[in-house]
Protein backbone atom coordinates (compact mmCIF):
# COMPACT_ATOMS: atom_id res chain seq x y z
CA UNK A 1 0.00 0.00 0.00
CA UNK A 2 2.77 2.16 1.14
CA UNK A 3 4.47 2.09 -2.71
CA UNK A 4 1.38 2.77 -4.30
CA UNK A 5 1.46 6.37 -3.48
CA UNK A 6 5.70 6.17 -3.39
CA UNK A 7 6.74 8.72 -6.14
CA UNK A 8 10.41 8.03 -7.19
CA UNK A 9 12.90 10.85 -7.14
CA UNK A 10 15.67 10.21 -9.68
CA UNK A 11 18.68 12.59 -10.11
CA UNK A 12 19.87 12.52 -13.71
CA UNK A 13 23.38 13.42 -15.01
CA UNK A 14 23.14 14.01 -18.54
CA UNK A 15 25.91 14.52 -21.28
CA UNK A 16 25.47 18.63 -22.38
CA UNK A 17 25.84 16.95 -26.18
CA UNK A 18 23.88 14.12 -26.36
CA UNK A 19 21.62 12.84 -23.51
CA UNK A 20 20.34 16.45 -22.53
CA UNK A 21 19.97 17.14 -26.43
CA UNK A 22 17.95 13.95 -26.72
CA UNK A 23 15.76 14.87 -24.00
CA UNK A 24 15.68 18.68 -25.11
CA UNK A 25 14.43 16.35 -28.22
CA UNK A 26 11.73 14.06 -26.45
CA UNK A 27 10.32 17.36 -25.09
CA UNK A 28 9.94 19.44 -28.46
CA UNK A 29 8.42 16.70 -29.78
CA UNK A 30 5.77 16.62 -26.94
CA UNK A 31 6.86 13.12 -26.24
CA UNK A 32 5.00 11.55 -23.01
CA UNK A 33 7.04 10.96 -20.50
CA UNK A 34 6.95 10.86 -16.82
CA UNK A 35 8.64 13.72 -14.60
CA UNK A 36 10.35 12.50 -11.82
CA UNK A 37 13.59 12.82 -12.99
CA UNK A 38 15.85 16.35 -12.27
CA UNK A 39 17.90 16.65 -15.03
CA UNK A 40 21.61 17.73 -14.32
CA UNK A 41 23.80 19.11 -17.24
CA UNK A 42 27.38 17.91 -17.39
CA UNK A 43 29.97 18.92 -20.13
CA UNK A 44 30.94 15.08 -20.59
CA UNK A 45 29.75 11.78 -18.61
CA UNK A 46 33.42 11.02 -18.04
CA UNK A 47 34.02 14.67 -15.70
CA UNK A 48 31.27 13.54 -13.06
CA UNK A 49 33.01 13.07 -9.87
CA UNK A 50 31.48 9.78 -8.06
CA UNK A 51 31.08 11.86 -4.70
CA UNK A 52 28.11 13.35 -7.14
CA UNK A 53 26.34 10.39 -7.59
CA UNK A 54 26.93 9.53 -3.62
CA UNK A 55 25.62 13.05 -2.50
CA UNK A 56 22.65 12.87 -4.59
CA UNK A 57 21.57 9.50 -2.68
CA UNK A 58 22.46 11.38 0.37
CA UNK A 59 20.21 14.14 -0.25
CA UNK A 60 17.34 12.11 -0.53
CA UNK A 61 17.67 10.27 -4.19
CA UNK A 62 15.48 6.91 -5.17
CA UNK A 63 17.44 6.12 -7.76
CA UNK A 64 20.71 7.69 -10.04
CA UNK A 65 20.96 8.02 -13.83
CA UNK A 66 23.92 8.44 -15.41
CA UNK A 67 23.70 9.16 -19.46
CA UNK A 68 25.76 10.12 -22.14
CA UNK A 69 26.84 9.75 -25.99
CA UNK A 70 27.27 6.57 -27.65
CA UNK A 71 30.83 4.77 -27.46
CA UNK A 72 32.94 6.30 -30.15
CA UNK A 73 30.46 9.47 -30.39
CA UNK A 74 32.39 11.36 -27.19
CA UNK A 75 33.09 14.39 -28.30
CA UNK A 76 35.65 14.59 -25.74
CA UNK A 77 36.99 11.69 -27.59
CA UNK A 78 37.11 9.26 -24.91
CA UNK A 79 35.30 10.56 -21.61
CA UNK A 80 32.58 8.08 -21.98
CA UNK A 81 35.18 5.12 -22.30
CA UNK A 82 36.01 6.76 -18.57
CA UNK A 83 33.03 6.96 -16.94
CA UNK A 84 31.89 3.52 -18.49
CA UNK A 85 35.39 1.96 -16.45
CA UNK A 86 34.77 3.93 -13.57
CA UNK A 87 30.93 3.14 -12.71
CA UNK A 88 32.21 -0.72 -12.96
CA UNK A 89 34.25 0.05 -9.99
CA UNK A 90 32.19 2.72 -8.54
CA UNK A 91 29.48 -0.01 -7.85
CA UNK A 92 31.35 -1.77 -5.27
CA UNK A 93 31.79 1.27 -3.65
CA UNK A 94 28.15 1.93 -3.27
CA UNK A 95 27.28 -1.23 -1.79
CA UNK A 96 30.23 -1.11 0.60
CA UNK A 97 28.80 2.22 1.92
CA UNK A 98 25.27 0.83 2.00
CA UNK A 99 23.96 2.11 -0.97
CA UNK A 100 21.86 -0.55 -3.28
CA UNK A 101 23.99 -0.86 -6.16
CA UNK A 102 21.38 -1.48 -8.41
CA UNK A 103 19.93 1.96 -7.89
CA UNK A 104 22.56 3.35 -10.11
CA UNK A 105 22.06 3.23 -14.00
CA UNK A 106 23.72 3.92 -16.84
CA UNK A 107 22.63 4.76 -20.57
CA UNK A 108 23.80 6.03 -24.18
CA UNK A 109 21.50 8.47 -25.48
CA UNK A 110 22.47 10.41 -28.46
CA UNK A 111 20.88 14.17 -29.58
CA UNK A 112 18.37 12.59 -31.99
CA UNK A 113 17.57 9.65 -30.33
CA UNK A 114 14.44 11.55 -28.53
CA UNK A 115 11.93 8.22 -27.97
CA UNK A 116 14.97 6.15 -26.55
CA UNK A 117 15.43 9.01 -24.02
CA UNK A 118 11.46 8.34 -23.08
CA UNK A 119 12.31 4.91 -22.64
CA UNK A 120 15.82 4.89 -20.59
CA UNK A 121 14.16 7.62 -18.29
CA UNK A 122 10.54 6.21 -17.78
CA UNK A 123 12.10 2.34 -16.92
CA UNK A 124 14.14 3.84 -14.43
CA UNK A 125 11.46 5.10 -12.97
CA UNK A 126 9.28 2.46 -13.31
CA UNK A 127 12.32 0.59 -11.87
CA UNK A 128 12.96 2.52 -9.13
CA UNK A 129 9.25 2.32 -7.74
CA UNK A 130 9.09 -1.22 -7.90
CA UNK A 131 12.23 -1.13 -5.55
CA UNK A 132 10.36 1.40 -3.09
CA UNK A 133 11.97 4.22 -1.96
CA UNK A 134 15.74 4.67 -0.92
CA UNK A 135 16.18 4.99 3.14
CA UNK A 136 19.72 4.64 3.23
CA UNK A 137 20.59 8.12 3.22
CA UNK A 138 19.42 7.98 6.68
CA UNK A 139 22.49 6.60 7.36
CA UNK A 140 24.52 8.90 5.24
CA UNK A 141 23.33 11.63 6.86
CA UNK A 142 23.67 10.76 10.49
CA UNK A 143 26.34 12.30 12.57
CA UNK A 144 29.28 10.60 13.14
CA UNK A 145 30.21 11.24 17.20
CA UNK A 146 34.01 11.00 17.46
CA UNK A 147 34.91 10.81 21.68
CA UNK A 148 37.15 13.74 22.28
CA UNK A 149 39.63 12.61 24.97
Amino acid sequence: MENEKFEPKIVAFVCNWCTYTGADLAGTSRLKQQTNARLIRVPCTGRIDPVFIIKAFEKGADGVLVSGCHPNDCHYNTGNFHARRRWIFFRQLLDFVGIDSSRLYFSWVSASEGKKWVDVVDGVINSVREKGPFNGYKKLNKEIEIPVK
